[in-house]
């Protein structure tokens, strides 16, 4: 099932259910993370809506580093034992079609394509064969990166961190075949990113199962799974597109920050 979080009209923000036969959403009373799937009856047009990030995290934006090996060994160094975590702030997300935009503190801002897991239910201390019962879902994120903030800094808060650094959407697919799939990073129709989930150094389960054991995950909580080798840097006026088998494309344009005219 595809779900999507749209505005249309003036301030009118709601969440729906694809239907790509008719090109509609069949419109949902409320947040299915929370709420479930009871519908309005109303169903409107693809083409007459904004879709926005399908997700506002409550709580956070959990992170996995160096979860494909070809990435680790790009980064200097080798895949870690154990899941690499890290936190964004939900501040940082932004949705499809809106500009991500560089700090005037950074020269040198990359982009990092993953799969993101969407949590659907309060989850804490699972075993990795519990953790498909808290996810809700799939979508698409960018891990924006300062990377030489990264260096800097000896930590990657303030690197990963500025608002705008994580693009997400354009739907959640509740039924996604992450075994088999792929994903792939285009910067203005270049392709920089291809990688296979079946490549992740730490599987889906394992990552949400070491994760619940650190902190609760809550509902609507992201978690990202790591990027593919290629990396690379954005500027002003590019575009970069995120492709995943079962999710389409997230794209987002490359804005330099008004602070820097200022």
């Amino acid at each position: 099932m595809k779900i999507a979080r749209f505005s249309r009209g003036e301030g009118v923000i709601a969440f729906g259910i694809i239907d790509d036969e008719d090109g509609e959403l069949v419109v949902l009373k409320s947040d299915p993370v929370f709420m479930g799937f009871e519908t309005t009856g109303e169903r409107v047009p693809l083409a007459e809506v904004k879709l926005l990030a399908p997700v506002i995290p409550r709580s956070k934006v959990v992170a996995v580093g160096k979860n494909y090996r070809a990435h680790a060994e790009e980064m200097g160094g080798e895949a870690p034992a154990e899941p690499l975590l890290f936190l964004k702030p939900n501040t940082s997300v932004i949705g499809p079609g809106d500009p991500i935009v560089l700090p005037v503190q950074s020269e040198q801002v990359e982009h990092e394509g993953e799969l993101a897991v969407v949590i659907g239910r309060i989850a804490k201390n699972l075993t990795p064969e519990e953790a498909s019962e808290a996810i809700f879902g799939y979508t698409i994120a960018n891990d924006v990166t300062a990377r030489d903030l990264q260096s800097r800094d000896g930590q990657w808060t303030r690197a990963k961190g500025f608002d705008t650094f994580c693009p997400t959407g354009p739907i959640v697919e509740t039924d996604l075949d992450v075994e088999h799939g792929s994903i792939e990073v285009r910067v203005n129709g270049e392709v920089r990113q291809q990688g296979d989930f079946a490549d992740l150094v730490h599987s889906i389960p394992d990552i949400i199962s070491y994760a619940s054991r650190v902190f609760t995950l809550l509902p609507g909580d992201l978690v990202l799974t790591g990027t593919p080798a290629g990396v690379g840097p954005i500027v002003a006026g590019d575009r970069v597109e995120v492709s995943v088998t079962g999710l389409g494309t997230l794209g987002n344009p490359v804005l330099d920050s008004p602070l820097k005219s200022a």
